[in-house]
């Protein structure tokens, strides 16, 4: 009989990583440069802020709602056919966003179809990397998300190049890059699979089990439906929602910010890639930190630092190194959280259920991708300027510092 520690691995174990951090940077490209598109489509349309952004929000809370069905089949499944055809669906949308003469057509194209594809590509990758590398979970996360930070920092400034450059405009940008991340998302699939039962890492052992009066006691994970019957799940919900308000509000405006307050285009793309540039570098290093002091301390400086940000950033929109500080500071916050939260459902409820788990909590990203952008569009169309958006933001991100606070890990539940 094979022992457990005789069981090869199918892949050497960095293959995950650079999957998932080919399938997150699609993501960044479909989602984090969006606010590029605005001037330029309300140049050509006439349409509000508030009517731009919401294509943004429909694409956002398609995205995350999609993340946990992607999760469940990914479990039962494999991520590989989840994140292909996710691929392919994507790609497709983006393109066809070149073609809208409407702003419903737009709403279909970018924020229905792309949202839908980009939301089955997000989550199977993440699952899927920690558990190659049981013994650097959170890093192992945090690198199969960086791309998400790394797709918008290449993102804004292409985007602004073609939609500026002469002879070409916004629509060259949905065409062009649509088919470039259709084909990333398709080759990040196809060698996409879980470790063989019973593989570990060379020389890992599995931690053991704390002694107790009665000797040695095992664990086991949550199920999916424990976990979600926990006060600890619902308080994950409602933080990631109040971080991901704040942080998309910003995303989906900051260029129309730096513009409306005088900057060029290219130093409001600046802003952008500054803001995808510290997006991409904290997920590792977040990573890191979390691996190293825990996921609570991480938590509240990280939040904290948030909401002091969100309140600082209208000052700072009217000078160009001001604003790329500011929005730096806001991607590194805004881009721990892919870190954290997943990391806190592995150290909460175990890694047996987490593609269902983090699935379901990052449908709440959704929620928030919606609110957050509309709500910030529709305040700067009634009040004339971003101050009241971004106040708002700030109180709401302040939520989620009281609930870093107070949360705790639930029990562990003993094996019968």
């Amino acid at each position: 009989m094979v022992g457990e520690t005789e069981v090869k691995a199918t892949m050497p174990r960095w293959v995950p990583l650079l999957l998932g951090l080919i399938s997150s940077t699609t993501c960044g490209m479909l989602l984090y440069a969006w606010s590029v598109f605005i001037k330029p489509l309300n140049a050509e349309f006439g349409w509000s802020r508030a009517e731009i952004a919401l294509a943004f929000a429909i694409c956002c809370l398609v995205f995350g709602l999609m993340t946990f069905p992607a999760g469940k089949l990914s479990d039962k499944y494999g991520p590989r056919r989840v994140v292909l055809v996710g691929g392919i669906i994507l790609g497709i949308g983006f393109v066809l966003s070149g073609w809208i003469t409407s702003k419903w057509q737009l709403y279909i194209t970018y924020g229905l179809i792309a949202g839908f594809g980009g939301g089955c590509i997000y989550l199977p990758p993440i699952a899927t990397a920690p558990k190659w590398w049981p013994d650097r979970r959170a890093l192992a996360t945090g690198f199969s998300v960086v791309g998400l930070g790394l797709g918008s920092f290449l993102m804004g400034p292409l985007a602004t190049k073609i939609i500026t450059a002469p002879g070409y405009g916004w629509r060259y940008v949905f065409w062009y890059c649509g088919i470039a991340m259709g084909v990333m998302a398709v080759l990040a699939a196809l060698p996409l699979v879980v470790p063989p039962k019973g593989w570990k890492p060379a020389g890992w052992k599995p931690p053991q089990a704390p002694a107790t009066a009665g000797g040695p006691k095992n664990y086991r994970d949550y199920t999916h439906e424990e976990s979600i019957r926990t006060a600890q799940f619902w308080l994950l919900y409602l933080s990631y929602f109040c971080g991901s308000f704040a942080g998309l509000m910003v995303i989906g405006h900051i260029a129309g910010t730096g513009i409306d307050r005088g900057l060029t285009p290219m130093q409001a793309a600046g802003a952008v890639s500054a803001l995808a540039f510290a997006n991409a570098a904290t997920r590792i290093i977040t990573g890191i930190f979390v691996d190293k002091i825990g996921v609570k301390a991480v938590f509240v400086t990280w939040f904290g630092l948030q909401t002091a940000a969100m309140v600082l950033l209208f000052p700072a929109a009217s000078l160009a190194w001001a604003i790329w500080l500011i929005a730096a500071l806001i991607g590194w916050n805004y881009g721990g959280m892919f870190t954290l939260f997943p990391a806190s459902c592995l150290h909460y409820f175990g890694p047996t259920a987490q593609g269902s788990n983090y699935g379901l909590l990052f449908t709440v990203w959704g929620f928030a991708g919606f609110a957050g952008p509309w709500v910030g569009g529709y305040l700067k169309d009634v009040t004339g300027t971003y101050y009241m958006p971004f106040l708002i933001g700030a109180a709401v991100c302040a939520v989620s510092v009281l609930i870093s606070i107070v949360i705790k890990p639930p029990a562990r539940i003993p094996v019968e």
